[in-house]
């Protein structure tokens, strides 16, 4: 871990990770500091980019999002226009959650959360519709176990 994320900066991500809407003075005090010094702390790591903002974690099931597809996509195109277009492609499609470009035997891996296979389907029409790619492999989610776990900081 960098300089950045000392003993202190990391109980403060802890928390912040368990519970967005906490106060800072709560945060000082949970982690023995004076308010001001938790403010400039926060603030440092905001501007370092550590926190990147706040969210708000929902139950995906009670939403009617009851279908993971992790989908690994093979291409023959590595060029930097071509990754650049891919990259606002994928991006436009609110579903895919996540998106990795990967080593190994695929290129790319995303995850993409929706309702059901036939609302998957559509998903997977957008994302084949006007790019080429070699090879899009589709595998279906049959259980969370772990999801949205906070980082290990």
């Amino acid at each position: 871990m960098s300089s950045l994320i000392d003993h202190f900066n990391q109980k403060i991500l802890g928390i912040l990770q368990r519970d967005s809407t906490i106060s800072q003075r709560e945060i000082a005090e949970q982690v023995h500091l004076s308010p001001n010094a938790c403010w400039n702390r926060l603030q440092n790591l905001k501007k370092e980019g550590v926190i990147l903002g706040q969210t708000v974690r929902l139950d995906r099931e009670k939403l009617g999002l009851g279908l993971v597809v992790f989908v690994m996509i093979k291409t023959r195109h590595h060029s930097g226009d071509w990754l650049q277009m891919f990259r606002q492609h994928v991006a436009d499609i609110p579903e895919v959650v996540d998106f990795f470009r990967i080593g190994g035997e695929y290129d790319y891996l995303l995850k993409v959360v929706t309702k059901d296979m036939t609302t998957y389907d559509g998903v997977y029409q957008r994302l084949i519709k006007g790019v080429e790619l070699d090879s899009v492999t589709s595998n279906f989610a049959m259980e969370s176990i772990v999801e949205q776990r906070p980082l290990p900081v």
